[in-house]
C-alpha cells in the first residue's frame, strides 16, 4: 500500500505543477490568443532561478518567488518588440528562445553544464519528516498554490479585463476600434503566462531536487498544448481535467511497461504505450477537437 500511496502522491504532484505550467499557456493562448511554441523557457528560468537560489542558501519561499519575477521580467523583455506584429512572428520568436535558453543553460558554468544543479533543498524536507510523509506535504504545498493560481485567472479571465483579452482573441480589430491598447493587453497577458510558468518550474525544482537541460526540451512545451486541448482551450478548469487525464495515461501505461505484458520487451511497451496514447489524442482531435471542456470558438486562431 505505501507503493501506491507513494505513486499516487508522484502523479497527483507531477499533474498540478504541469497543470499550472499549462494554465500559464492558457492565459497566453486560451484567453488571449498568443502562439507561444516556447514555453518551456519559462519553466526553465523559474526552475533555475530557485535552484540556484535555494542551493546558495536562499529560503526557498523567497527562491521561488524570484523565480517567477524573473520570469515575468524576461517575458516582457522577449514580447515587447513583437507583440505589435501578427502572432506567427510571437510563435516563431518563442521557439527560438526557448532553445537558447536550452543551450545557455547546456553550457554556462553557473548553471551546471550538460549536468545541472544539484542538492536542491525543497521545503519541509529539513523537518526531519519521512520521504513518504514529505510527499504528501509537498503535495499540498503544490495543490495550494495551483489553487490561488486559478482564483487568480478565474478573477481576471471573469472580469472586464479578462473580457477585453477574450476581445482581443476573437478580433483584434474590433478591439482597437473600441479604444483598447491591445499592445499593453497582450503584453501584460504573455507576462502573466510566463510568471505561472516560472512558478511551475520552481515546483517542479523543489520536487525533483536535481535538474538538468534535459528537463526543458521542446517537446515539454507540446505537453502543455496537449494538456491545455485535452481539457479545452480558454477553459481553466479544463486544463486541471487535461493534466489529470494526460499524466493518468502516462504514469498507468508506465506501469504496464514496467510490469510486462506478453512477454513484450520494455522498449517495445514503451513504443506501444506512446502509440495508443497517440490514437486516444487523435479520437479526440477528431470527434471532439475543442477538447473535454472547451468551445470550438476558443481553438480559432488569426481571425
Amino acid at each position: 500500500m505505501t507503493g501506491f500511496l507513494g505513486y499516487l502522491a508522484g502523479f497527483l504532484t507531477n499533474a498540478a505543477i504541469y497543470a499550472m505550467f499549462a494554465l500559464g499557456l492558457n492565459i497566453q493562448f486560451g484567453t488571449t490568443g498568443l502562439i507561444n511554441f516556447g514555453h518551456v523557457a519559462f519553466l526553465a528560468i523559474g526552475a533555475y532561478t530557485t535552484a540556484l537560489l535555494t542551493v546558495a542558501g536562499v529560503a526557498f519561499g523567497w527562491a521561488l518567488l524570484a523565480g517567477t519575477v524573473a520570469s515575468l521580467l524576461v517575458s516582457f523583455l522577449l514580447a515587447y518588440p513583437v507583440v505589435r506584429l501578427r502572432d506567427d512572428y510571437l510563435a516563431i520568436l518563442t521557439i527560438g528562445f526557448a532553445e537558447i535558453v536550452r543551450i545557455l543553460a547546456n553550457n554556462l558554468r553557473f548553471t551546471g553544464g550538460p549536468q545541472g544543479v544539484w542538492g536542491i533543498k525543497p521545503p519541509m524536507l529539513t523537518w526531519g519528516l519521512s520521504y513518504d510523509l514529505w510527499r504528501w506535504m509537498f503535495l499540498g504545498l503544490c495543490v495550494l498554490l495551483l489553487a490561488l493560481v486559478m482564483i487568480l485567472v478565474q478573477y481576471i479571465t471573469r472580469s472586464p479585463y479578462g473580457r477585453v483579452l477574450m476581445a482581443i482573441r476573437e478580433d483584434q480589430d474590433a478591439a482597437v476600434s473600441l479604444g483598447k491598447n491591445i499592445t499593453t493587453y497582450k503584453l501584460v497577458s504573455f507576462g502573466l503566462g510566463a510568471a505561472v510558468a516560472g512558478l511551475a518550474g520552481g515546483l517542479l525544482a523543489a520536487f525533483l531536487q536535481t535538474i538538468t537541460p534535459n528537463n526543458f526540451v521542446a517537446l515539454v512545451t507540446f505537453e502543455a498544448w496537449i494538456i491545455m486541448v485535452l481539457g479545452g482551450a480558454g477553459r481553466n478548469w479544463g486544463i486541471i481535467l487535461g493534466a489529470l487525464i494526460y499524466y493518468g495515461l502516462f504514469t498507468a501505461s508506465s506501469r504496464l511497461v514496467v510490469m510486462g505484458i506478453g512477454g513484450l520487451q520494455p522498449a517495445a511497451l514503451g513504443a506501444l504505450r506512446l502509440a495508443l496514447i497517440g490514437a486516444l489524442l487523435i479520437a479526440l482531435m477528431i470527434y471532439r477537437p475543442q477538447g473535454i471542456l472547451g468551445r470550438k470558438e476558443d481553438l480559432t486562431v488569426g481571425r
